[in-house]
């Protein structure tokens, strides 16, 4: 009985060791700075992604995200899709994450104050959906 016992505990034991760990989808330490170029701003965000869905296929991993950025104004206006982009990866192994980067200019139109950029992110293999915001500081 005491043999079956442990028999039982190691194979769970062992059975355990073998699973793969989810990770979940999600977006993490996002970025925006913006860069005074006079007449204009030049605005630079990155945000980065770990839990995206990858094919496999003839041992080449890829990964396939969409994405947009919203630009929300000091007002609350919201600017919708100000820039879209997709990033296609592939690679020999596995795709632990992504970093998404977006960059755009903005006219003197804008005004001084505290801006979010809003990324709205789609992983194209599983049709997953996240946001994630961060704020930025336009001065003069």
């Amino acid at each position: 009985m005491k043999k079956l016992a442990l028999v039982i505990i190691l194979l769970s034991f062992l059975m355990s060791c073998g699973k793969k760990e989810e990770v979940k989808f999600e977006a993490f330490n996002p970025e925006a700075f913006a860069y005074d170029l006079g007449e204009s701003w030049e605005l630079n965000s990155t945000v980065n992604l770990r839990g995206f869905n990858q094919k496999e296929s003839q041992g080449e991993f890829s990964a396939s995200i969409s994405f947009s950025v919203d630009l929300e104004t000091p007002s609350g206006e919201i600017i919708n899709s100000i820039f879209e982009d997709t990033s296609e990866k592939s690679g020999s192994e596995s795709i632990p994450e992504l970093q998404l980067e977006a960059q755009f200019e903005i006219d003197s139109s804008y005004v001084p104050g505290k801006y979010l950029v809003h990324f709205n992110i789609k992983d194209n293999f599983s049709g997953d959906v996240i946001k994630n915001s961060v704020e930025f500081e336009l001065t003069k």
